[in-house]
């Protein structure tokens, strides 16, 4: 199998990652179309290298004709949550859709059971089912959960895993085990100020929603009013603007809308 068309074999995989990057960003990006919260922060999606293919078949002792049914990560993909409630939400939706357009194998909770290295992330092994020009065909693939402070530290250790051919030094192990419980415990502070952060966004969401309606009200404005009118408009608007006062701004806005109604544009 060492001189098999890898090209070939790997096209399968190549496909699954394209197709459930797609789904997971446009589920994202329908938060955000309905004004929601969305439980991702973004989602990348990877095929193993040929030469990790064989370094995890040698290592498992799985032998080469086995190898698309025994290892589950060669398309992998990984979600990034804002807070870590966020995963299980996350973990849910994909369960929704099991039995659907994809099936899951088996679930490991690597944040409840941390594993002795300190690393942090759900797993959730899933068969896709594509068709290819030789029939439909399933694939294993593995999505990975997990916080942009548990990906922090992962990428990191995974980094020093690949420098030191995964001998980490013990003392550099050590302090590896205190950084992920450092940024778990940071996971928990933010949570504890999670409404505040979300309050945060929704304000500065309004106000960029209604910016947006003032500036078009002033284009409207603009080719019915003296230049002396629009001078003063868009100083007192630059004004409102700097003070960000949300309640002076839309009272500003309704002005406006008043003005347009008057001059019918």
């Amino acid at each position: 199998m060492l001189d098999m068309n890898w090209k070939e074999f790997l096209y399968p995989y190549e496909q699954v990652v394209a197709e459930l990057l797609v789904k997971f960003n446009s589920l994202n990006e329908e938060y955000v179309r309905r004004g929601m919260y969305s439980p991702i922060e973004s989602v990348a999606g990877r095929v193993k290298s040929i030469s990790s293919i064989l370094e995890k078949a040698a290592k498992k002792n799985i032998p080469m004709n086995r190898i698309e049914y025994e290892i589950e990560d060669i398309a992998g993909i990984r979600i990034l949550c804002p807070f870590v409630e966020d995963i299980e939400k996350v973990i849910n939706l994909i369960r929704a859709r099991d039995g659907k357009d994809m099936k899951i194998e088996e679930e490991r909770d690597y944040i409840t059971n941390i594993k002795p290295s300190g690393y942090r992330s759900y797993h959730i092994i899933v068969k896709y089912p594509i068709h290819t020009v030789c029939g439909p065909k399933e694939i294993l693939a593995e999505i990975q959960i997990r916080t942009l402070a548990m990906n922090f530290w992962a990428t990191t250790e995974h980094t020093l895993k690949y420098k030191y051919s995964g001998n980490i030094p013990e003392e550099l192990q050590e302090r590896l085990v205190y950084c992920a419980e450092a940024a778990f415990n940071l996971d928990k502070e933010m949570s504890t100020i999670r409404e505040e952060i979300m309050h945060a966004e929704r304000l500065n969401e309004i106000k960029n929603n209604l910016v947006t309606d003032i500036i078009e009200n002033m284009h409207k404005l603009y080719f019915v009013l003296k230049i002396d009118d629009m001078d003063k408009i868009n100083t007192d608007f630059a004004k409102l603007w700097e003070d960000g006062n949300l309640e002076e701004l839309r009272s500003f806005n309704e002005q406006l809308e008043v003005m347009t109604n008057m001059y019918h544009v």
